[in-house]
């Protein structure tokens, strides 16, 4: 009886959203457009970096793959990316592909101990500004991406690009059942192979693998000197990375209105470009033009479409590699367009919205965008942004800080007043907001309604304590909150005002 009890008590295990006939239908189809997009995308950034196309298409099926299982947020697509592949690029060119995979494997390893560290607490100080910059220089370089497919190509490529404009345009208005870009891709592939169009296809683009990844470790020296070479490029393979897939993950956040562990996502990206190393691919980090592909564009939500993705990515280059070959690339690129477009904040650039923001706001935003677009870059792009914001909003709160007094009825006490937050900006005007020398023996400064965050807020009310005590005077600090106490009580007459 018992027994029978506790199977009715307990606990019943949540069945999987994708075993759903419709959502497993969606996210199927869903894998299937993003790995198709995908192609072109891996055999450019494999380019880009100076090796075979290969490497690029391998890691973006092991990154697919490793971080459906690992990362922290579903539906979010990893792949070879244009920012790693800047990053490894010298590397590969000046001292060959293994030093690259060393360096690959060592960046996943620092971005797991990143991840521990807590690195992904720090999202919380990007503003939304910034967010609204990254996200608007993004769909500005998947756009510009896009221009040189369009130039020097056959007349023929302009309407097939028209076509999948319309198409993934005007049917999503008649059904959703199936995904537009792919009902665009394989319509404009028919016509072009049945009509013998000489256009761009993929397989211009480079060749295709005809063969499964294998696991090994770099051939390399496992010395000091290797590891010291390797170092930087790791470091930056981590830090682009991480930056790059944890404003990807905020971003599909806020399009699913659900919430993702960016923890998990941050060692979990370490873990795709470990596993993605052995495997000799070039690493990688969060694609948002293929996330937004996946979300946006085919509506999927859960991690079996980026599996998905993955194992399609493979098997269309090693199996089917001959059938992707003939899509054409105005296909593809009629995608991004539209992922680009979708992609881009327009109500940010709303000539109501830019009037009513702070011209703070959209200076920040002006600036991520403004570097992003000059570095290719979007990890330098955000710091910037980030750097900006903080600029600002220093200058801004540095003002915020107001002192008033009143004066004994006795005539022999002064009591001063501080309000606001006293830091390295704002405490840097306290002390000549003080009358030294018409002000009566005894000085009283109310820190009721103040907070002291810093060294310098300590060194500024000791300058003032100094020029009163300069004239015979005595100065009493009254009512400093437990924190500002604390560090007050530390640091007062040991920071060498005056000398």
């Amino acid at each position: 009886m018992s027994s029978v009890l506790s199977a009715v008590n307990r606990p019943r295990l949540s069945r999987p959203s994708w075993l759903s006939p419709k959502v497993f239908r969606t996210e199927v189809l869903a894998g299937l457009v993003v790995a198709l997009a995908l192609i072109p995308e891996a055999i450019s950034f494999s380019i880009l970096a100076g090796v075979d196309p290969r490497v690029g298409l391998f890691a973006s099926f092991t990154m697919a793959v490793t971080i459906a299982i690992c990362g922290g947020r579903p539906a979010m697509i990893s792949a070879a990316t244009g920012a790693i592949a800047l990053v490894v690029g010298p590397l590969a060119k000046e001292h060959g592909l293994d030093y690259l995979i060393a360096a690959v494997i060592l960046g996943g390893a620092i971005q797991i101990l990143l991840a521990v560290l807590g690195v992904a607490k720090l999202m919380r100080f990007i503003p939304r500004s910034v967010m609204v910059g990254f996200v608007n220089a993004l769909a500005i370089l998947i756009f510009a991406a896009q221009v040189p497919h369009l130039l020097g190509v056959p007349w023929l490529v302009y309407p097939l690009v028209a076509v999948a404009l319309a198409i993934m345009v005007g049917l999503p208005r008649l059904t959703r059942a199936i995904p537009a870009p792919l009902v665009a891709i394989v319509v404009l592939t028919l016509v072009t192979v049945f009509a013998s169009v000489a256009v761009p296809t993929v397989g211009d683009e480079g060749a295709l693998p005809d063969s499964l990844p294998t696991l090994g470790l770099p051939q390399i020296p496992w010395t000091m000197n290797t590891l010291t070479l390797v170092a930087p490029y790791a470091l930056g393979i981590a830090l682009v990375g991480l930056m790059e897939s944890l404003m990807t993950a905020k971003l599909v956040d806020d399009i699913t209105d659900t919430p993702s562990s960016k923890t998990r996502e941050s060692w979990g990206q370490g873990v795709a470009n470990i596993v993605t190393g052995f495997f000799g691919g070039m690493g990688g980090c969060a694609m948002i033009g293929q996330t937004m592909i996946n979300v946006k564009a085919s509506g999927a939500r859960t991690r079996l479409s980026t599996f998905l993705a993955g194992v399609f990515l493979l098997v269309l280059v090693v199996v089917l590699g001959d059938v992707v070959a003939v899509i054409p690339m105005a296909a593809l690129v009629a995608v991004m367009i539209i992922v680009a477009v979708s992609t881009f904040d327009w109500h940010s650039v709303a000539p109501a919205t830019l009037k009513r923001m702070p011209y703070g706001e959209t200076i920040v935003m002006v600036a991520t965008v403004a570097t992003t677009l000059a570095t290719h870059n979007l990890a330098i792009g955000v710091v910037i942004g980030v750097l900006t914001a903080m600029v600002i909003f220093a200058r801004r709160v540095a003002h915020l800080v107001e002192v008033t007094s009143v004066l004994d009825p006795d005539g022999t006490t002064r009591i001063y007043s501080v309000r606001g937050e006293l830091f390295f900006a704002s405490s840097n005007d306290l002390v000549g907001q003080f009358d030294y020398a018409n002000d009566p023996e005894t000085v009283v400064i109310d820190m009721t309604h103040a907070h002291v965050w810093d060294a310098s807020s300590v060194a500024a009310l000791d300058a003032i304590t100094q020029k009163y005590a300069t004239r015979g005077k005595t100065v009493e600090i009254i009512e400093l909150n437990k924190p500002s106490a604390r560090i007050h009580d530390t640091l007062a007459g040991q920071l060498g005002v005056g000398h």
